[in-house]
């Protein structure tokens, strides 16, 4: 199985693009700096995990990403709260989260057996 073809790296790459895209303008680098690289990280750990050669391996990377989609998912409910995401677009992404972590969780189950 390729890194690629897997509807989960597709999806977390996408929303990563999306985050460097909706805040290339924001002058506070340091929040800014902190979100891309969670946001970069879910389909790199999925990537470098899927470049591995054992199941525990890959499970290991996958609940890294795991843990950036979460940290990812908390940084955007604060950046919502002090304005440098929309309404709109932090419930877009924080649903594409959930769903993405419901992913990697059944991901991880399925290299389990």
């Amino acid at each position: 199985m390729k890194f690629e073809d897997m509807d989960v790296w597709k999806r977390s790459s996408r929303l990563s693009v999306e985050l460097y895209r909706h805040l290339a303008d924001l002058k506070d680098f340091g929040f800014k700096d902190q979100i891309t690289r969670s946001g970069l990280s879910i389909p790199s750990n999925i990537a470098e995990g899927f470049g591995r050669d054992t199941d525990k391996d890959k499970r290991n990377f996958l609940n890294y990403a795991k843990g950036s989609c979460a940290e990812l998912r908390t940084q955007i409910y604060i950046g919502i709260e002090i304005d440098y995401i929309s309404s709109t677009a932090g419930k877009i992404w924080i649903k594409e989260t959930k769903e993405i972590s419901s992913m990697l969780t059944g991901l991880m189950k399925y290299l389990k057996f």
